[in-house]
């Protein structure tokens, strides 16, 4: 029971670490790109790669108010397996994202990077890819944040030197972006009070 406590510890320590006002800026430009109809894509490798795809589900879901209004446009770049082996076998697997996003990705879109390490050469070509496209970068990261905090627009930094916890951080972070946003999509479909007419 000891090692357990002390590993949720670790956890707890590592997200009150996070930076909330990065957090703040993260739901101001996904409510900025959903506003204007902008795409976000999400990726990562491995326990990261599912993060994406549970992240990617989220905004399309949990996010939107009701499912009759606007749509979010939100793709997970981890999701095809066909594409993804095709392009690993015949061009590299360093380029498996950010091919896809030349496909998809335009100015103005969104790129939401997911790396423990920070330094997983094919997020890293896909947020270079980005950034010369004109996307706006948000990077989750643990470690030390390694090449992806730098190259990040909003850094969603986890401070702690252990895979799985950094991970589990990620997963906090999901669930709360995606809570935040949609408390404000809510708040601006609400119509504003008028003054009383004298």
């Amino acid at each position: 029971m000891e090692v357990a406590a002390k590993y949720m510890e670790d956890v707890f320590e590592a997200a009150r670490g996070l930076d909330l006002k990065e957090v703040k800026r993260a739901v101001a430009l996904l409510k900025k790109a959903y506003e204007q109809g902008r795409s976000v894509f999400v990726l990562g490798n491995g326990g990261s790669a599912a993060t994406a795809q549970h992240f990617a589900e989220d905004l399309s879901m949990g996010a939107m108010p009701d499912l009759k209004g606007k749509r979010f446009r939100v793709l997970s770049l981890a999701d095809s397996v066909p594409f993804i082996t095709a392009l690993s076998n015949d061009i590299g697997y360093e380029h498996v994202f950010d091919l896809q996003l030349r496909q998809f990705g335009q100015k103005g879109d969104v790129l939401i990077a997911i790396s423990g390490s920070g330094n997983s050469m094919n997020v890293i070509n896909a947020v270079k890819y980005g950034r010369k496209a004109g996307m706006k970068v948000i990077g989750l990261t643990g470690f030390d944040g390694g090449k992806l905090k730098k190259l990040s627009d909003i850094k969603l930094h986890v401070p702690i030197m252990h895979m799985c916890k950094s991970e589990a951080v990620h997963s906090i972070i999901q669930h709360m972006v995606t809570d935040l946003l949609r408390d404000e999509l809510l708040a601006a479909r609400k119509p504003k009070k008028r003054g009383k007419r004298r």
